[in-house]
This record gives C-alpha cells, sequence and structure tokens, in this order.
C-alpha cells in the first residue's frame, strides 16, 4: 500500500524575500566618540574692589565739609567784599569789588569791578534781593552764604571749626596715603601715564571713556588732579587762610613773607577757593557721565562694576 505523498513545501522566492546581512558591530578601534559639549563658561565677576574704607570716609567728610566752608567763607567776605594785592588794603585800585550803586532814580544796582573794568552784576553780586524781595547792597546773595542773612560772628564760627576738621581730615588721609602706599600706588602718575596725557584729553573732549580693567584704575588726568587737590591747593588754601591770622602772623611772620602780605593771601584764599569749586563741578560732572550709580556705589561700598566691553576704550595713539 502507498503511503500518501507529504504536501509539497513551496521553496522562498528569492525575489519576493530578501536576507538582510546584520551590520557588523564595529571593533573598538573602529569606534569615533561622540564630540565633547564643552560647558559654557561661568560669567566674569567685573566687579573690583576701588576704594578702601578710609578713602570713602575722608571723601564723605570733604562733602560735608566743603559746602559749609564755601557758604560760611562768602558770609566773611561780604564783610569787606573787595580783594587787594599786598600788605594793605589799597581801596583806590582793588583787583576784585562788588559794590551796591544807587542810581539817580533811587535803585541799587550791583556793579562788580575786576581789574578797574565795572560789570552789572544786578541780583547776583553787589546787590541781591531779601526775603521781601526788596534789593539791598551786599556781596554774595543770602541763598549762597551761611547764615543767610548778614552775620558775620556766626559765619566765622562755622568757617573755623569745619576749617579745623577739614585740615584734620586731610593730615590722616595724607598720613594714610603714604602709610598705605596708595599715593605711590593710585594717586602719583608715573612716566608711562604722562605720555597718555595727549590721548586722555581728547578721549575726555569726545566723551571716550575706559572700559575693562582700564576702567578700574584713574586715568593720568584723574591723577594729576586728585594729587593736585590734596597735596597742593588743599594745602595752599589753608596756608593763606592762617595768614590771614594776626595772631598767627606774630607766630609765624614767614607766612606774610610767604605769601606777600596779608591781603595778598586772603586774594590767593578767594581765588583757592574757587578753583574748588570748578574741580567739584567737573567732578561731579564726570561722575555723572562715566556711570552715576557705579560711581556712587564705589564710594559708598568701595565695590565698582567694570564697564561692559561693548563701550570700548578707542585708542588714539
Amino acid at each position: 500500500m502507498e503511503e500518501p505523498n507529504e504536501t509539497e513545501r513551496p521553496l522562498p522566492d528569492s525575489k519576493s524575500e530578501e536576507i538582510t546581512p546584520a551590520t557588523p558591530i564595529p571593533s573598538g578601534a573602529d569606534r569615533t566618540a561622540p564630540e565633547a559639549v564643552e560647558p559654557p563658561a561661568p560669567p566674569a565677576d567685573r566687579r573690583r574692589f576701588r576704594h578702601p574704607l578710609f578713602v570713602r570716609l575722608a571723601h564723605w567728610l570733604n562733602v560735608v565739609c566743603l559746602p559749609i566752608l564755601l557758604m560760611s567763607g562768602f558770609q566773611i567776605f561780604n564783610a569787606h567784599p573787595a580783594l587787594y594785592w599786598g600788605e594793605r588794603s589799597d581801596r583806590d585800585r582793588p583787583i576784585l569789588a562788588m559794590k551796591g550803586v544807587r542810581t539817580e532814580s533811587g535803585e541799587i544796582r550791583g556793579v562788580t569791578t575786576l581789574f578797574g573794568h565795572p560789570f552789572d552784576t544786578t541780583g547776583l553780586f553787589g546787590a541781591s534781593p531779601d526775603d521781601s524781595g526788596k534789593r539791598y547792597r551786599r556781596g554774595f546773595p543770602e541763598w549762597a552764604t551761611l547764615p543767610a542773612h548778614q552775620w558775620l560772628a556766626m559765619g566765622r564760627r562755622w568757617h573755623f571749626f569745619f576749617a579745623w576738621v577739614f585740615v584734620i581730615n586731610g593730615l590722616l588721609f595724607a598720613a594714610y596715603s603714604f602709610a598705605s602706599r596708595h599715593l605711590w600706588r593710585d594717586l602719583l602718575p608715573r612716566q608711562e601715564d604722562l605720555r597718555k596725557i595727549g590721548r586722555s584729553i581728547r578721549d575726555h573732549l569726545f566723551f571716550r571713556h575706559p572700559a575693562g580693567e582700564e576702567a578700574a584704575h584713574y586715568n593720568v588726568l584723574q591723577k594729576i588732579a586728585y594729587t593736585g587737590v590734596v597735596f597742593v591747593l588743599g594745602p595752599l588754601i589753608v596756608l593763606t587762610g592762617l595768614t590771614m591770622s594776626p595772631n598767627l602772623d606774630a607766630a609765624f611772620p614767614g607766612l606774610l613773607t610767604l605769601f606777600g602780605g596779608r591781603q595778598s593771601a586772603r586774594t590767593i584764599h578767594f581765588i583757592a577757593a574757587f578753583t574748588f569749586i570748578g574741580y567739584t563741578l567737573v567732578h561731579v560732572l564726570m561722575v555723572a557721565i562715566t556711570g552715576l550709580w557705579n560711581n556712587l556705589r564705589s564710594m559708598i561700598t568701595g565695590w565698582y562694576s567694570l564697564p561692559e566691553s561693548g563701550e570700548k576704550h578707542e585708542e588714539t595713539n
């Protein structure tokens, strides 16, 4: 008996079914490591410690002293609003004189004479209104003096007290500058600084200011100004003030010889005071245009933030 034939199974069609070869696994030598991605760099710390505590204290004490000294000094000047040269007052040839002149109509006009040339300065110098609006003879106006009304004795008290505060503060600052080398390190211009005066003047005229690390240090004009004010203008205004004292002249007669007389010392004292005013105005202007809050914060906390590199200082040499 024949056994039944097994059902024939069709052979696989080579066209309908393709065998995909296995992907070879690369050996260790053939493997390429993925490209390493560096983590982003942390933001650079742009803060610099610029002003030590003693410098900040001395600065703000001067901020208090100078306006009081100037306003009380104008009060003292109003007792005799004229300047001369030499030992005595030559009322016929003043260098500067502020006076009130009554016109034919009875009106008081202020006239300021400088080297013999008169100028009408009514309302400011020579004649100015009081609280009621009535004009009267007066050198500097009420808003510029301390006290506001004419009171020579009180003006002298204000002036002499804060003058000694100013002197002691200046002496302590000078001692600190020498002891800590602040003078040599930060204030005195070096030879390489002096070579940059031309560039620094041009940069200031065009309001170009340094950025980055350069901004953390005083430029050559700042060094000259700060050194000149602290070690030249400050001692000059103190010595000329002392020369106006008859008691000190008796103890130190060389002061009169040094300045050419008491009236010469008074004139130099007056010029030095207005030099302080000019310096302060320029100083405040530069503080404002180079970053008011940043500069104020550095003089309060000591920490200064470097300006962004987008405001890069241009090299002009």
